[in-house]
């Protein structure tokens, strides 16, 4: 049997992130590996420092590598270290070397990079979002360091039927079942 393919999904806070990874997984019926900076946001009941960033970065790795054996083709992972290293460039104003080199290996870890326009109505999450104004900045600070890194990416953006047919297109039709 084949090796799964392991899709970066990144994109600025309320991009659609989240849902194109749930509904990959659902269409492709596979797992997806969800955001664990929601998690630590959730748990801490703070926002992440700088120091929180590799810490961040890491599990959201060893939890793809756990989840990797359970895909089914491909494995949707809400987000990278990269996308990490992009919020740590913009709140912190720099990456320190352990997590640059984690985002660094994104080329090598992810088959396929997908990134989430932000062009879905913006909505707040808790303690988690940035303002809505940010959005852009972040958006331009990822493409920037996805043209330096030289990491090949699709675009998605539209609806959620849009994107989905986009996603396609790169991937493929997912296999109908039998019988």
């Amino acid at each position: 049997m084949s090796r799964s393919l392991r899709v970066a999904i990144v994109g600025s806070a309320s991009s659609g992130k989240t849902t194109l990874a749930a509904r990959l997984a659902q269409h492709y019926r596979t797992i997806w590996v969800p955001e664990y900076l929601r998690e630590f946001v959730d748990s801490e009941a703070r926002l992440p420092v700088s120091s929180d960033q590799i810490h961040i970065a890491r599990t959201q790795v060893a939890r793809e590598e756990a989840a990797l054996p359970q895909a089914r083709r491909y494995l949707f992972c809400d987000t990278t270290p990269l996308m990490t290293a992009v919020y740590s460039r913009h709140y912190f104003d720099g990456v320190d070397a352990e997590l640059d080199a984690l985002a660094a290996s994104h080329r090598l870890r992810y088959d396929v990079t997908l990134v989430c326009a932000p062009d879905l109505p913006w909505l707040p999450d808790g303690l988690m979002r940035e303002p809505e104004d940010v959005s852009g900045a972040v958006s331009a600070l990822l493409l920037h360091e996805l043209a330096v890194r030289g990491v090949a990416y699709t675009l998605v953006s539209g609806t959620p039927e849009q994107r989905l047919a986009k996603v396609e297109q790169v991937l493929g039709r997912p296999a109908t079942l039998a019988g």
